[in-house]
């Protein structure tokens, strides 16, 4: 490729909407052009990109046993009612109608439409197990698009989908594409973690996250060191604290904190360690009549140390918190406890309210907590003797570096991560829902066994670029980068010999396979070396008349502080070298 003949379109200052890294370069390496709010053309640079991830990830899956197929990106309302959905999923989803006023979707994805070609075409066991994937366009009405490709309205994704004939047969199918993805996050070159995530309502282990590693990263991933255990915040359990609870050493005293309404203003007035106090969170149930109006509420008390966090995930799964919860409103609070929000406590509360701990808090002495009382705290608060014991105890909150690690291999360690993929066994969810069924061995007809895998194919290159940066730009990994190496010959217009042997490494080059381009444009050496570098080529060499009367040219890579001078009767073998490595 010649540059001449290819666009290159780049700005010396990114759009004062791009917020962050990925978003700013890729705007201004002339990769994406705004359209709309999360809406994007991806140009001709940006386009080759995104087409080395679909390429390796089609290999991958292919290889993995999958069938590629493309499924509508509109599809009709009547497959979303069938599983719920169309009412379910809120205004991300994108509805529409045609002009005789019959609804559709815009997909944000297919298990509908994936379930229903599976219940037509597969009628029988000997069908099984099958694979359909797609790399197709997709569309999320985000409330607030931002972030360039991260968060999108309109984006590009590979879906695929199995369907098995029982449950060990879909956990093998899973295997297979979770053995897949590792392969195809290898071959991309980043730095990444599979990560157990949480499976939600549909229960079981089988579910992970693939997670580009970047600081700027929206989810944190947690992980030991010393072991393979990676989860992410969701998932990661917060063991019980090892040994018996200390006995109590002080009398429970009410004391005065005025205007001290959170757990770290009151350590700090006592001068207390923050781990010493408990926090109160107050929220509710609800039971519905037929016509959705609320009939009755529970009030629930959590209790969680003060330099700990909730984790709504995990109290979702509390028994009786797992039909759906909510934060208690402020008169409900003032009806159950006496008092407003700041000073909250367990002990003398005005109505009774389900008490659940947190693992920590049960096995803590002399504690610290909200008097029911305004500018008031208790201290020296103790199980047993001052509230009868914690009758249930669970896990509540997230996880903090350096808790101890769930396989007992060491402690736990954060960092942040950008989510790219998922794998996760479905189930028969979908089956169920939309009455999809194949003949068993007995001959009795049962529900597909379902899991479903994502890839994020036009948000992985926004968090390489996260992951791979530096102030001049972009610094893309071999197997996505635009171009794998550019030439860069010095006054090639003024220069017969520059010319020609530019021309000729070139050739040479693409005959050997190599995704080359020539910058034949006549730029200034300064500025020519400045857009490859915003545009981040990892392979660049450079050709001027000085060299090769010295029988040399010069090879750097993206990485590299300096040139390295090369002969030029070495510089192939010298460069298969380098993209080898």
């Amino acid at each position: 490729m010649k540059a001449s003949q290819f666009f290159i379109s780049t700005l010396k200052e990114a759009p004062a909407d791009a917020e962050v890294v990925s978003h700013q370069l890729m705007t201004r390496a002339g990769m994406i052009k705004k359209l709309g709010a999360g809406i994007y053309s991806y140009m001709p640079m940006g386009l080759r990109v995104i087409q080395k991830v679909e390429a390796i990830v089609r290999e991958e899956m292919n290889r993995a046993g999958a069938v590629e197929l493309t499924m509508p990106v509109i599809q009709p309302a009547e497959l979303w009612q069938e599983t719920g959905r169309f009412d379910k999923m809120g205004p991300e989803l994108l509805r529409i109608q045609d002009r005789h006023d019959r609804d559709f979707v815009v997909q944000p994805t297919s298990e509908e439409v994936v379930t229903d070609i599976a219940r037509q075409e597969l009628r029988s066991y000997k069908q099984l197990p099958k694979n359909f994937y797609q790399v197709q366009t997709k569309f999320r009405d985000e409330r607030r698009p931002r972030f360039g490709l991260m968060r999108g309205r309109e984006f590009i994704m590979k879906d695929a989908y199995s369907f098995d004939r029982d449950g060990d047969a879909a956990q093998a199918s899973y295997q297979v594409m979770a053995a897949a993805y590792r392969r195809i996050f290898d071959r991309f070159g980043l730095r990444y973690r599979a990560v157990a995530a949480d499976s939600g309502a549909i229960g079981g282990d089988l579910s992970e996250e693939f997670q580009v590693i970047a600081a700027t990263g929206e989810d944190a991933i947690v992980y030991c060191p010393g072991s393979d255990y990676a989860a992410n915040m969701e998932k990661a359990e917060a063991l019980a604290p090892a040994g018996p609870r200390p006995g109590a050493a002080n009398p429970m005293v009410k004391m005065p904190t005025p205007g001290k309404s959170t757990c770290a203003d009151v350590a700090a007035l006592l001068g207390v360690p923050l781990a010493t106090t408990v926090k109160s969170l107050v929220l509710a149930t609800d039971e519905l009549n037929e016509a959705g109006e609320i009939e009755k509420s529970q009030v629930w008390l959590l209790l969680l140390r003060g330099d700990h966090d909730m984790n709504e995930v995990k109290v979702a799964k509390v028994p009786g918190l797992d039909v759906g919860f909510r934060f208690a409103t402020v008169p409900e609070i003032e009806a159950h406890f006496g008092c407003r929000p700041g000073y909250l406590g367990p002990i003398g509360t005005k109505k009774p309210v389900k008490l659940v701990v947190d693992r920590e808090v049960a096995v803590l002495a002399d504690w610290i907590c909200g008097a029911n009382e305004l500018d008031f705290h208790m201290t020296g608060v103790n199980w047993g003797r001052d509230l009868p014991e914690p009758n249930f105890v669970a896990d509540l909150r997230n996880v903090v570096e350096g808790d101890a690690s769930p396989d007992g291999k060491g402690t736990l360690a954060i960092e942040r991560g950008i989510e790219v993929g998922h794998v996760f066994y479905l189930g028969t969810k979908y089956s169920k829902a939309m009455n999809a069924t194949f003949l068993g061995e007995d001959g009795k007809p049962a529900f597909f066994e379902m899991g479903c895998y994502g890839i994020g194919i036009t948000r992985l290159p926004a968090a390489a670029i996260e992951q791979n940066h530096d102030e001049r730009g972009i610094i893309w990994p071999d197997a996505l980068a635009p171009f794998t190496l550019v030439i860069c010959p010095i006054g090639m217009d003024r220069s017969a010999d520059v010319k020609q042997a530019a021309e000729r490494l070139h050739d040479e080059l693409a005959a050997a396979g190599v995704d080359v381009i020539l910058d034949d444009r006549g730029e200034r050496p300064g500025a020519m070396f400045a857009d490859w570098e915003l545009i981040g080529v990892p392979h660049r060499v450079t050709i001027g008349e000085r060299g090769l009367k010295a029988g040399q040219v010069e090879y750097q890579h993206r990485r590299d502080s300096a040139a390295t001078q090369v002969n030029t009767p070495e510089l192939l073998a010298f460069l298969q070298s380098k993209l080898k490595a």
